[in-house]
């Protein structure tokens, strides 16, 4: 046999060669420094020491399969009690630790795994799956069947399955931890590298051999993930260390099976239990980490050149076989979860080289992965590989961001053109499904997708016609696969901020890209091309550019309109081609909702018309400046708790709706209305709901970590009622399950959370439920009626929008209230001069220096003078055109704006207190509408 058959496994023996090796070789007892032998690296010790404990696991648990075997550490012997796995785990550890002695294994014994263990009593001693340890060649006595030398059972999935790189009469070399330890340790001693780069190419170029690398060789075993407690040095272990490790994997287990127990249903679940196959990983996750942590201390990555082209030409044929052959995989390969596990494992995939050959060519591969293997590989990634998320994101990033401002794009050739941009950006939502899986989860049970419930109120009934108004269906197919929506996620495990690509977002031409989204969903399925849009992969996109897209949707539908009308006129039946609003200032609010329920009653679908305000009185043609006052002061009339339709928190400066208001559900559903009709015509609104508001809009009920921001006192009490452990709760707290709550009169009234709530009491066994229920009455069931009229007048507007497509919550509430950043320094950069002013002019630096020092208040009156709207838009004040233009030499006129325009009218003052002066007197006083 040569040394290429050993290192591969081809050979027969090696298996049982390399046990051996690994028990006369423990950590403590390698060859010194000046023995003249290899020394062995600390990975290299810990592998081995690994390899004997496992030999006095099974020793412990099966035995040697010696009848007459004397050994009190034997299972054989009959000396040993029954041991549950955790037991036998940490007694092999203490056992290694003392240098106990050790039986040599029977030829005819097989090895199990755990879950053979757990069930060995009702076994008679057989294996169930009829798979053998990675690297044996014993035989099966169930089966009857040979392993093949490469590890792999002959009659497993794997090596039945037939690739077009591979033939079933031909051996497939894999590479382990160990195989690897040996290549570095011998290239090591001989100063030449040939033999590893020769094993990296054969192995990552296949997708059979890398496919059936790193498995585990005892699947579900306890050691480890007892070895991930233990210390370093396994020599000087007490017994209660050994003891604190295994009750510290007892406790482990009880947790997860705690979780499991709770399910879906649990809020405070770490993520929601997987009901796939991931959890069945073949891949050793700690044994490939070890492995690439060994391979990347090599001086000077001579390797790397050896595994990126092995890497390039493994992804071509993948990428082959998918696209064109795509029936070589099944839709469940295990073989193609296990390349992709270990390929995206490689810690360097962000560096230089990868990043311009291998990289690219891995995402085209993956992009043709089927559905259930995306599911799957996100599902292992979130399970498995949580720790390396963030490593994978920064590579995809850096790819998509290099790609970008590398490339040389057009109108006639963009972004969505490029593949590799695209690629990475599909590889990508794996990963961003992977974090929402890996972080905090909601049962879906949470969503509500109706706002349907009856009422009797004449104004809803015949506004919507006894049809439900529905948010159109956006639902992401891998999404769908993996039974999980963003909607879900309380808290990722990285922070969806991290998924935004600002260079991406500013390269993309949105107009082009929402003709692709468009074109995409009129394309059948049977039409083979489909053009790529960003629009379904929102996750990396910046709000800014989002809003963008929902901007191109609505200004169409608002043609679409204007196109009707003109039709309609044609045939004889002319109609209105915009939304118009007359209001009198001293009656807005009677004026608006009367005009609004008006236009509702009679064709609900004029409520998609573009919106044209005009103040009773007051001249001038609303080009968009009249529209952001009429907001602006609808929205001070109807958030004003003296109306009566909203409270006010005073700890959290928000607004919530009021659950005794005396108005009816029209006015509700008529706020609604005007709230849809700000975002459908871009406009930014001065309003401050909690984030739980922006949560049931998308359909999303309220629960108790959304109290945080509604309620923060109320927060802190009930969580320290979750966290308090003592038994003496009922005496601390003396909490029943009836509630008291005021209203805007100050009235208390009374209400209990179940049943004969009275005399239910909150102890340790109900805390939680106690808990859940007073939070889905307060912020659910409480404000029913009102918040259904409200989300139902929202959906009337938005009902056709890609507003679900598009943004998560907390994005649409950037939407409807703009950015909180005022950074003026950003306004300074992004303004345009005209009528002979530049940014060198001499008033032109004095406004700025005058701007700059303004306390925050005054900056708001100078948005609200210049652009007619107080608020930053999404993305900051680097996306606000302002134009300030030469209105004429030195006066005493003051300075005037077209809002509509955003252009700014400034004299050219001799002095910079003048402009001060002026300035000041035109924002302080800008109320109304004038000739300008």
């Amino acid at each position: 046999m040569n040394s290429k058959d050993k290192i591969f496994g081809t050979g027969d023996g090696e298996a049982s060669s390399a046990s051996s090796t690994a028990v006369r070789t423990s950590p403590e007892l390698s060859p010194s420094p000046n023995s003249g032998l290899p020394v062995e690296t600390d990975t290299m010790k810990r592998a081995a020491a690994k390899k004997l404990i496992e030999r006095y696991f099974y020793q412990l648990i099966d035995g040697c399969g010696n009848s007459n075997c004397d050994n009190e550490y034997c299972a054989s012997s009959g000396k040993v009690k029954n041991l549950t796995p955790n037991q036998a785990a940490a007694q092999a550890i203490q056992l290694f630790s003392l240098e106990a002695k050790l039986c040599d294994a029977q030829p005819t014994k097989v090895a199990r795994t755990q879950s053979d263990l757990t069930s060995r009593n009702n076994e008679n001693g057989r294996s169930d799956d009829g798979n053998s340890r990675l690297g044996s060649s014993k035989i099966s006595p169930t089966h009857n069947t040979t392993e093949s030398d490469s590890g792999i059972p002959k009659n497993s999935r794997l090596d039945s399955q037939s690739t077009t790189h591979s033939s079933k009469d031909k051996e497939v070399p894999y590479i382990t931890e160990e195989k690897l330890l040996k290549i570095l340790e011998t290239c090591k001693q001989e100063k030449n590298y040939a033999l590893l780069i020769r094993t990296l190419g054969k192995v990552y170029s296949s997708a059979d051999s890398l496919g059936r690398s790193f498995i585990k060789q005892h699947p579900d075993s306890p050691i480890d993930a007892m070895l991930d407690k233990a210390p370093k040095d396994l020599k000087n272990l007490k017994k209660e260390d050994v003891r604190t490790m295994e009750g510290d994997l007892d406790k482990d287990e009880d947790s997860q099976e705690a979780d499991e127990e709770e399910g879906e249903c649990s809020q405070s679940s770490r993520s929601r239990k997987s009901t796939s196959p991931s959890d069945d990983l073949k891949v050793d996750i700690p044994s490939l980490r070890r492995a690439y942590q060994a391979l990347f201390e090599v001086p000077g990555n001579v390797f790397e050149s050896a595994l990126v082209q092995a890497l390039s030409t493994l992804s071509e044929n993948l990428e082959l076989d998918l696209r064109v052959f795509g029936r070589v995989y099944r839709d469940d390969s295990e073989e193609l979860l296990n390349v992709f596990v270990i390929v995206l494992e490689i810690p360097a995939l962000g560096s230089s080289e990868y990043l311009e050959m291998a990289l690219p060519l891995v995402c085209k591969a993956a992009s043709q992965l089927p559905l259930k293997v995306q599911a799957r590989l996100a599902q292992v990634w979130a399970r498995n590989c949580r720790s390396r998320l963030k490593g994978m994101l920064e590579a995809l990033q850096q790819l998509v961001t290099l790609k970008v401002i590398s490339g040389q794009f057009s109108r006639d050739y963009c972004v969505q053109d490029e593949e590799t941009i695209t690629a990475p950006t599909k590889l990508m939502k794996v990963v961003y499904y992977a974090n929402i899986l890996a972080g905090e989860l909601d049962p879906p049970e949470l969503r509500q997708e109706d706002c349907s419930a009856a009422t009797d109120d004449s104004l809803l009934s015949t506004i919507s016609g006894n049809k439900n108004p529905r948010p159109p269906q956006h639902d992401d197919p891998l999404g769908v696969e993996l039974q999980v929506n963003v909607l879900d996620s309380r808290c990722p495990y990285l922070p969806f901020t991290e998924f935004y690509n600002e260079p991406l977002s500013d390269a993309i031409e949105m107009d082009k890209d929402f003709a692709y989204y468009k074109s995409e969903s009129a394309t059948s399925s049977s039409q083979p091309t489909k053009k790529f849009s960003f629009m379904n992969y929102a996750f990396i996109l910046t709000p800014a550019t989002k809003t963008l897209g929902l901007y191109y949707d609505n200004r169409i539908r608002m043609y679409s309109e204007r196109r009707m009308s003109f039709f309609h006129s044609v045939v004889g039946q002319p109609t209105n081609p915009y939304l118009r609003l007359k209001v009198r200032r001293d009656h807005i609010i009677d004026d608006a909702l009367v005009e609004l329920e008006m236009v509702a009653m009679e064709n609900p679908k004029d409520l998609k018309k573009q919106l044209v305000v005009e103040f009773e009185g007051e001249q001038g043609i609303d080009e968009g400046g009249v529209s952001k006052e009429f907001f602006q002061l609808i929205v001070e009339e109807i958030f004003n708790p003296d109306y009566g339709m909203f409270t006010f928190q005073n700890e959290t400066q928000t607004v919530w709706f009021n659950p005794t208001s005396f108005e009816s559900d029209a006015q509700f559903t008529l706020i609604g209305i005007v709230l849809g009709l700000a975002i459908y015509n871009n406009i930014i609104l001065d309003v401050h709901f909690p984030m739980v508001v922006y949560r049931k809009l998308m359909g999303k009920k309220g629960t108790f970590y959304d109290l945080e921001d509604w309620n923060q006192i109320l927060f802190t009490g009930l969580k320290g009622m979750l966290e308090y452990e003592a038994d003496d709760m009922e005496e601390t707290f003396v909490q029943t399950f009836r509630i008291c709550y005021q209203d805007v009169f100050g009235t208390t009234f009374f209400h209990e959370l179940k049943e004969g709530g009275d005399q239910v009491y909150v102890c340790q066994d109900n805390k939680k439920e106690f808990v859940d229920l007073y939070a889905d009455f307060l912020l659910n069931t409480s404000v029913e009626k009102q918040f259904r009229a409200f989300r139902r007048g929202f959906q009337m507007v938005t009902d056709e929008s890609p507003l679900h497509l598009l943004f998560r919550p907390e994005e649409v509430e950037q939407l409807v209230c703009g950015s909180k950043n005022f950074d003026f320094n950003e306004l300074e950069e992004a303004t345009e001069y005209d009528g002979g002013y530049t940014s060198d002019s001499p008033i032109i630096r004095n406004f700025w220096e005058i701007v700059h020092k303004m306390p925050l208040e005054s900056k708001r009156k100078l948005l609200q003078f210049a652009t007619g709207s107080d608020r930053v838009p999404v993305g900051g004040l680097s996306k606000l055109k302002l134009i300030i233009a030469r209105n004429g030499p030195d006066s005493d006129r003051l300075p005037t704006a077209h809002t509509c325009f955003n252009v700014l009218l400034l004299p050219e003052y001799e002095s910079k207190e003048k402009l001060n002066d002026r300035l000041m007197k035109a924002i302080n006083y800008s109320k109304g509408f004038g000739m300008l």
